[in-house]
């Protein structure tokens, strides 16, 4: 039977309109609607956000790369993974008046001015360190045969996995808030980054020895460090917080 497309009234057989891939039966929207896009958009374990958090957990580095490489129909996409994940780390930072900054307080720099912005903007912030990460990573591994969008993907699944750290150790950070621990919180919260960080590179690189891509991502981070201080001194002496 022809069924005729009611997203682009192109006529076609079958389940899927074979011009823009609308379905063939459409359910009127309504909480059964919005229940079921929940389930299949973000939770279903098979297609969103929570198949993509598994992979990133179990085998990272070779689950980004066969996403690269085509294999994408069962993860969330990885920017508005990140965009999600960092939404809500910044409400909850903002709900429970977190400040990691309080412990390094300096007559010259405002801190409670940082803190404040850093946790209404720090979906922006996460999405704007992406690319200066992938400067990095770039420089580094470019004779990999990846160019610089494919390793932006790279960084935005690593972002990924730092933010669920975050999210999973919130309890922590709320307890320890406005504590003298709270330095101590940021230097683990640190580390554990970085381990993730080698822990991806070594598997996505899979061409290279491990103890190769070892130094070179310890060098791409280097030069991500030097970027991201000269650019948040930039920008602080720009706005006079500095």
């Amino acid at each position: 039977m022809e069924i005729i497309c009611k997203n682009c009234h192109q006529i076609f057989k079958g389940h899927y309109c074979n011009n823009c891939g609308q379905t063939a039966e459409t359910h009127k929207i309504n909480a059964h609607f919005l229940w079921h896009d929940i389930q299949h958009g973000l939770l279903h374990f098979d297609k969103g956000i929570l198949y993509s958090l598994k992979q990133l957990f179990t085998r990272p580095g070779h689950s980004i790369r066969e996403f690269i490489e085509g294999k994408r129909v069962h993860h969330f996409k990885p920017l508005s993974l990140v965009v999600v994940l960092a939404t809500l780390y910044g409400l909850l930072y903002h709900y429970f008046h977190i400040n990691t900054f309080e412990a390094a307080k300096t007559s010259n720099i405002d801190s409670d001015y940082i803190n404040e912005w850093f946790a209404t903007h720090f979906s922006w912030v996460t999405v704007g360190s992406i690319p200066i990460y992938t400067i990095g990573t770039y420089l580094v591994f470019r004779k990999q045969g990846y160019n610089f969008v494919e390793l932006f993907v790279l960084n935005t699944f690593k972002a990924a996995q730092r933010i669920s750290v975050q999210l999973v150790t919130m309890p922590v950070l709320i307890f320890l808030n406005h504590t003298s621990h709270i330095a101590q919180y940021n230097n683990v919260m640190y580390v554990i980054g970085i381990i993730l960080i080698f822990w991806t590179n070594m598997q996505f690189f899979n061409k290279m020895s491990k103890i190769k891509a070892f130094f070179l991502t310890l060098l791409s981070h280097l030069i991500f460090l030097i970027c991201f201080f000269l650019i948040t001194a930039i920008v602080l002496l720009l706005f006079g917080k500095l």
